[in-house]
């Protein structure tokens, strides 16, 4: 099945080998589990609990969201803006270029049509109308970073690709010329021709695989991108780690942070943020405008769709951060802040009272492969 990819060989195996992350059959986590963040008395959801979220887990409408073709058409007067199309998709226009961020507009984060996690909110521009991009960046290969059908169009463009050691092999299997794609290892970099925009490769802590059978056959990074005036960090995925003051002392400070903050679970502590770890890595990292990703699109963990968000509000401003929490597909400018204001809960409240106890739809009877990785992400 051509959405599952292609495994590296050749000269791309090779110089993943080289890496020092590498671990003799897979890439590896090198930084020691910090103590606590991973619970060992808390069960694992099922692969159940993921394919039919019920409660909470998906809101009981689509969320507000903006056009921002009209903003994009005009340059940024602070030369950075960012725009949040979902989950990790985040267009990021930097001192007159465009970078786009984990690109997914598929419907599944899920190699199936039928089967995996369904997007309950959809993307508020169409792919075919986003402005030219000047680069593309995928921090790692699980489905709802790396999404088939959406890199199959962003192929057909001109666009150059920056991934993590060993996704390129995935890239190119879906039409991506190799003379376009450009794979890093941890604290590699790579400048864009005719530019000033560099992309950096940096420690998360995290891992891969697209099946069972090829769990950490790629790498997984966060990346920083960096202007002559401007620098923006991306988690991409990960745990919390020290590793965050290694990259403030080398890229910092930060302009703009982009974190995880959705699709946690205590099980899975050492993977994933949420938003308590979020904003410490935000702290260990130097601060800068915070701008909080992955959620608000996919039901991937056990929480409500909007805990994350509710627990940035609460404990945000206790810690300082400096919160940008725009609608989606609203740019905004971190010079400029913004006021934290809880859009999300437009109407919840009157519709809540009549959410079925139950699951939040009828479930889909497709057969699931047992070479599905779970969990996703």
């Amino acid at each position: 099945m051509m959405s599952f990819g292609k495994r590296a060989e050749g000269l791309r195996l090779e110089r993943m080998k080289a890496s020092p992350l590498w671990g003799g059959e897979a890439f590896r986590n090198v930084h020691p589990v910090l103590p606590g963040l991973r619970s060992a008395t808390v069960q694992r959801p099922s692969l159940s609990d993921v394919l039919f979220p019920g409660g909470r887990r998906v809101p009981p409408a689509p969320l507000p969201s903006l056009d921002p073709l009209d903003t994009w058409r005009r340059p940024a007067g602070s030369g950075l803006r960012a725009t949040w199309l979902g989950h990790s998709t985040v267009l990021i226009e930097i001192d007159g270029l465009r970078v786009l961020t984990d690109p997914v507009w598929g419907t599944r984060a899920s190699p199936l049509r039928l089967a995996g996690p369904k997007r309950f909110q959809p993307v508020p521009v169409p792919l075919r109308a986003l402005p030219p991009l000047d680069l593309v960046l995928v921090s790692h290969d699980h489905y709802d970073h790396l999404d088939y059908p959406t890199i199959r169009q962003l192929a057909r463009l001109q666009v150059p690709f920056v991934t993590s050691l060993g996704v390129g092999a995935h890239l190119q299997a879906w039409g991506v010329p190799p003379e376009r794609i450009t794979e890093l290892d941890w604290w590699e970099s790579y400048t864009l021709p005719h530019a000033e925009l560099s992309v950096h490769a940096a420690p998360s802590q995290h891992f891969s695989g697209r099946t069972l059978k090829n769990r950490n056959a790629t790498l997984w990074s966060s990346l920083v991108i960096q202007s002559a005036r401007h620098r923006v960090f991306f988690s991409g995925d990960t745990g919390l780690t020290t590793e965050y003051a290694a990259i403030r002392e080398r890229f910092g400070p930060f302009d703009l942070v982009m974190l995880e903050v959705g699709g946690f679970h205590p099980s899975w502590g050492d993977v994933h943020l949420g938003p308590g770890n979020a904003l410490k890595a935000l702290a260990l990292l130097g601060g800068g405008a915070f701008l909080p990703v992955h959620w608000g699109t996919f039901a991937l963990a056990m929480h409500d769709w909007d805990e994350p968000a509710e627990t940035l509000l609460a404990l945000g401003p206790k810690s300082g951060a400096r919160l940008l929490m725009p609608r989606l597909g609203e740019p905004v400018e971190p010079v400029h802040g913004q006021e934290p204001v809880a859009w999300w809960r437009s109407g919840e409240e009157t519709i809540r009272e009549s959410l079925p106890a139950g699951p939040a739809g009828p479930a889909e009877a497709v057969p699931v492969p047992k070479s599905m990785p779970w969990p996703l992400d």
